[in-house]
């Protein structure tokens, strides 16, 4: 009897330690007809895996208030998390001069971090999906996107798979491609999907406390893209050929994960920091 009860109460605690440690490796999902041929579960902590990701520095894009930096990025139980803080940092490139926003701000205000996969790791159509709880905090901006490895944007294409931010004042889900034209221009072609942060608060007004799934499904002919199952914009990858026959999203494409902060993620000043925004895993199908 001592035994058994031993074992039972092995069993129970074992049970609790798989619960709560998300580190646990749990077996992929796959999807039917689907093989998976890339995945991170951000099972180890410490800093993303090398192999895998390589980081943007500084300020990058769009104005965007955030210098970037490896140290916002770090894993710890089972999630990569990318956090965004209030810190002052001095511009090393700065000029007073200058008309490059780059270099005319003498310090950055806030500090967070992007990771890439640009020249670690590219896939051709498939299955990607990533788990992810964002931060909804005023200024916050998360994405999940890819972008082509050839040519620059926007003419590489871009897909963003999720992106949360404001449009007329209201925070918004995107769902998005963009790609060029023909010669080379920064005038971005856009196929995009608007819904209103309310659409999903009314559905559940917990929405923002919990993880949730982005799929993108990206065949030879279209690109699918999903939240929770729920179909938020398709594109039609015939419409996107350039008149020289090349196709942005006919080529691989690499994976970015960030969190902006400001410009079009709105005004932070009033926010609780440090933002978290927290992704459990990324994976990649495809055909068997």
């Amino acid at each position: 009897m001592k035994i058994l009860s031993f074992l039972l109460i092995s069993v129970i605690f074992l049970s609790g330690c798989l619960e709560r440690n998300k580190s646990v490796t749990v077996k992929s999902k796959v999807p039917d007809g689907y093989r998976l041929i890339w995945s991170d579960e951000f099972n180890k902590d410490g800093i993303p895996n090398e192999t895998f990701w390589s980081y943007e520095m500084g300020f990058v894009r769009n104005k965007e208030l955030q210098w970037y930096q490896p140290q916002n990025a770090f894993i710890k139980d089972g999630l990569l998390v990318i956090e965004g803080r209030r810190e002052l940092i001095p511009n090393p490139n700065f000029v007073a001069d200058s008309h490059d926003w780059r270099k005319n701000r003498e310090f950055a205000e806030y500090s967070s971090a992007s990771i890439k996969t640009q020249n670690k790791f590219a896939f051709q159509y498939g299955i990607l999906e990533v788990k992810a709880r964002i931060d909804t905090s005023c200024g916050s901006w998360p994405a999940i996107w890819t972008l082509g490895v050839e040519r620059r944007w926007p003419s590489n294409g871009e897909i963003d798979i999720m992106e949360f931010y404001l449009k007329d004042n209201k925070q918004c889900i995107l769902a998005n491609a963009a790609w060029g034209r023909e010669p080379h221009t920064w005038d971005a072609i856009w196929d995009s999907s608007v819904l209103p942060f309310t659409y999903f608060l009314e559905k559940d007004p917990h929405w923002p406390e919990k993880f949730h799934i982005w799929k993108m499904e990206w065949t030879h002919n279209f690109i699918k893209i999903y939240l929770d199952d729920e179909l938020l914009n398709e594109i039609d990858i015939n419409s996107t050929t350039y008149p020289s026959g090349f196709n942005p999203f006919r080529q691989p494409h690499y994976i970015l994960l960030n969190l902006a902060i400001g410009s079009n993620g709105g005004d932070p000043s009033e926010s609780v920091f440090p933002l978290r925004y927290e992704i459990d895993y990324v994976r990649v199908f495809q055909r068997e």
